[in-house]
């Protein structure tokens, strides 16, 4: 590759950090969105990525600080500052290597993380961090056109075997490591594809799933096997896993959804989020409606859509309902409206609470909070309205928030379609954790520490949002990578993996 090191606006040696006034010279620019009109007619990705200058240009804004803030907003603790560096100076390849060294899937963060690092980078005190997120997602994506990335083959063997029971971020990052140490690891998954909820939570206009697909190759490639449809307490047992593998790994997620309990709650109509966005992920696969949708289509087209819940999982039902046709979308929080812009002084370098927007809230909805749902109205068994009431949050002298109803601000909201999207509660209760019979945590979550990631149970471990609760997909790879170190050092008694 041409490294360009007699550029003249270059620094003379490569062991200075990027371009030393490039924040000074070069404003923030980000990757464009195609126009809603244009872009709620399909279901793929309408991200408009920069151009091999333009990212030159934002990583010479990286500062070379003297603490980089940005190394610990990112969960998996990625090198910014030095493939920020690399990249500036055309070293691409050594960018990849880098970033690689530290989280296995950088195509998926790069396209749905929310980018605590940006958060955490010094520029943003003033509000114009680095785009790391951009630079993050161009290398890796450079990395695959490039044919640079390719199958890791472990240098020997190890005799061990593992199974990894779910494959959503944590189990593909445990299995993948694994795998490179040379452990035979089996990837189990109940569903019909690998993927977990990357694939059938996450809809394609946020990341496409040939992303997934070819991650899945090279894992193969790895030596990892792959099992799909068997779930794991129905199809095989915890106990019969234990006795044929040499240790396994629970990182089966977070998927029980927390419900609405109020009166109408079985009226038609009223669905989980999950439930709805699994469907068009189905139809985006190619699958017929049947197998889409085995206990009936659930469908916003034509429909007055309320979504409850203002975060990630709402945005993303906003985005499909908008592709689908709906005639209407609101969405509702009961939380208070976030603050616009968050008090530097009070919280920089740590992830603000303030108003966040997603392009999906560029696509037709109106939004509201501080509201909560008293009953659902229906006709005929179909629900029609949601009866609300708006409330007011103080905080008791213990630092707690409570809520009050504000007299006479009651009012109603059309609803053909309600989708609940109030986050999630923790593991399934179900017959994979009735016969593992591990230990639980406060919240309801598989007890184990971040240090070994064992369970109560012996040669039983536990990673991702099955052991810390509802997350993000960066932290789900980070638990997964550090699992896979811990089952390394159990198996081998050491361990050359990173954490």
């Amino acid at each position: 590759m041409n490294d360009h090191k007699d550029r003249p606006n270059r620094r003379s040696t490569e062991t200075t950090m990027g371009k030393i006034t490039g924040f000074l010279e070069i404003e923030r620019h980000d990757r464009t969105y195609e126009k809603p009109e244009a872009r709620l007619k399909h279901f793929n990705e309408f991200i408009k990525p920069l151009s091999a200058e333009e990212l030159n240009g934002q990583a010479a804004r990286c500062m070379d600080c003297g603490i980089p803030f940005c190394h610990n907003g990112c969960p998996v603790n990625n090198q910014i500052p030095d493939w920020n560096n690399l990249v500036y100076r055309e070293h691409w390849q050594q960018a990849l290597i880098n970033l690689q060294s530290t989280n296995n899937f950088p195509e998926f963060t790069g396209r749905i993380c929310p980018a605590p690092c940006e958060a955490a980078c010094t520029l943003n005190i003033d509000d114009n961090p680095v785009t790391i997120k951009t630079i993050e997602c161009a290398i890796v994506d450079r990395g695959w056109q490039e044919g640079w990335i390719r199958p890791q083959l472990p240098p020997r063997k190890t005799g061990r075997t593992v199974a990894v029971v779910g494959s959503g971020p944590a189990g593909l990052a445990c299995a993948q490591q694994l795998a490179r140490a040379g452990h035979d690891v089996t990837l189990i998954e109940k569903q019909d594809r690998v993927g977990g909820l990357l694939r059938y939570g996450i809809p394609d206009f946020k990341m496409e799933k040939h992303l997934i697909d070819r991650r899945i190759d090279q894992m193969a490639a790895e030596g990892v096997t792959f099992k799909t449809g068997v779930e794991v307490g129905k199809d095989v047992t915890v106990d019969a896993l234990l006795g044929q593998y040499d240790a396994v790994v629970l990182t089966g997620g977070a998927e029980w959804p927390r419900n609405l309990d109020v009166n109408g709650r079985e009226l038609a109509g009223i669905h989980y989020a999950m439930d709805f966005l699994t469907q068009q992920n189905k139809r985006d696969a190619g699958d017929q409606e049947s197998k889409a949708a085995p206990t009936g289509t659930i469908s916003a087209k034509g429909k007055h859509v309320v979504v409850i819940g203002g975060g990630d999982t709402g945005s993303d039902c906003i985005g499909t309902s908008a592709r689908q046709g709906a005639a209407s979308i609101v969405q509702i929080e009961i939380m208070p409206k976030p603050p616009v812009k968050e008090n530097k002084a009070m919280v920089w370098p740590d992830w603000p609470t303030k108003l966040r927007s997603s392009h999906a809230h560029d696509e037709g909805v109106e939004r509201d909070w501080a509201v909560l749902t008293k009953q659902a109205v229906g006709k005929d068994g179909k629900v029609e309205a949601l009866d609300c009431v708006r409330v007011e949050w103080d905080r008791t002298p213990d630092g707690r928030m409570v809520m009050q109803e504000i007299a006479g601000s009651a009012f109603r909201l059309k609803a053909d379609l309600v989708l609940l999207a109030m986050g999630f509660l923790g593991p399934r209760r179900g017959p994979l954790l009735d016969q593992a019979k591990v230990e639980l945590d406060p919240r309801g979550n598989v007890l184990a520490n971040t240090v070994d990631y064992k369970t109560s149970r012996d040669k039983l471990f536990a990673a991702g949002d099955m052991r810390r609760g509802q997350s993000l997909v960066v932290w789900a790879i980070r638990e997964g990578r550090q699992c896979a170190r811990a089952v390394d050092m159990f198996l081998m008694g050491s361990s050359t993996l990173p954490r």
